[in-house]
């Protein structure tokens, strides 16, 4: 952990801070997951193992890469994900929502039959939008063909390859009039003045993934738009857009969004059912 600290790492990534990277970092170069941590917290490490912790620390070190790409995992909850530099790092707030199924919005899970999952980058949210709704079919998009190819690889892993559908789309560009009663997404959503600064390991992440136009909100206006011809009735639409909730309000006045509770505030991701969407645009 000392050594993480003198390093002036950036975190962020799912990690806060040096202390929970060194315990990440150990668990995983000893093949342990974070349910593990308990049981070993007072266990003392061989000289081999204490070697392999060392390397995976002086790794992340010099490369200034996210642990999650030294790595090959990521977690969200109870949900490991594979990733690599194809896609960015899983960390998104809407996967706090899901876990308890959209409530108080969606009341009856079960009857959500379709969903969407927009820019789905590893995949992590279409997972996450199977498990919490059983009886939907889940389809997940992206414009990037090597970010489709890690969020194959997560949906063969989670054996829901006959319920989640992928496809190459700029959005909603490649889906027809299909409709669907849940939609989520957590687009590229970066300022251009942000995209400059952005520290080293946010720079080994795919700039396409990250760069939200000026005012980060470039991809956001096209959901918004465009989500209601996608809506099933009483639909939901669910987008993240970081700690940007004046700058949304500003561009949607009329809009009456919901901010959702999350662990980081009740300003990164909102919420608005498709009558709100019709009503107000």
């Amino acid at each position: 952990m000392r050594r993480l600290r003198a390093a002036r790492l950036s975190y962020g990534h799912g990690i806060t801070g040096a202390r929970d990277e060194a315990v990440y970092l150990t668990l995983h170069a000893l093949g342990l997951s974070p349910d593990d941590l308990a049981s070993h917290w007072k266990r003392e490490l061989t000289p081999h193992e204490e070697a392999r912790v060392a390397a995976l620390v002086t790794r992340r070190i010099i490369e200034r890469k996210p642990a999650a790409y030294l790595t090959h995992e990521a977690w969200l909850g109870d949900f490991r994900f594979y990733v690599d530099e194809r896609v960015i790092v899983p960390r998104s707030y809407i996967a706090e929502l899901l876990s308890d199924d959209l409530a108080p919005w969606v009341t009856q899970p079960r009857r959500v039959k379709t969903a969407l999952d927009l820019c789905t980058g590893s995949g992590c949210l279409a997972v996450l939008l199977a498990h919490s709704f059983p009886c939907a079919r889940v389809a997940a998009t992206d414009v990037s063909r090597s970010a489709l190819a890690v969020a194959r690889r997560n949906v063969r892993d989670y054996r829901l390859v006959s319920r989640i559908a992928l496809t190459r789309s700029d959005l909603f560009s490649a889906l027809a009039r299909r409709r669907y009663d849940v939609i989520v997404s957590n687009p590229p959503y970066v300022t251009a003045s942000a995209m400059r600064r952005l520290p080293q390991e946010y720079r080994r992440e795919p700039p396409i993934a990250l760069a939200g136009g000026k005012d980060g909100l470039d991809f956001v206006r096209r959901i918004v738009h465009e989500a209601p011809a996608h809506l099933a009735p009483a639909g939901w639409l669910v987008v993240e857009t970081g700690h940007a909730r004046a700058r949304v309000d500003r561009a949607f006045p009329r809009l009456p969004l919901i901010w959702a509770e999350t662990s980081a505030g009740a300003d990164c991701v909102f919420l608005i059912n498709r009558e709100d969407l019709e009503r107000f645009a």
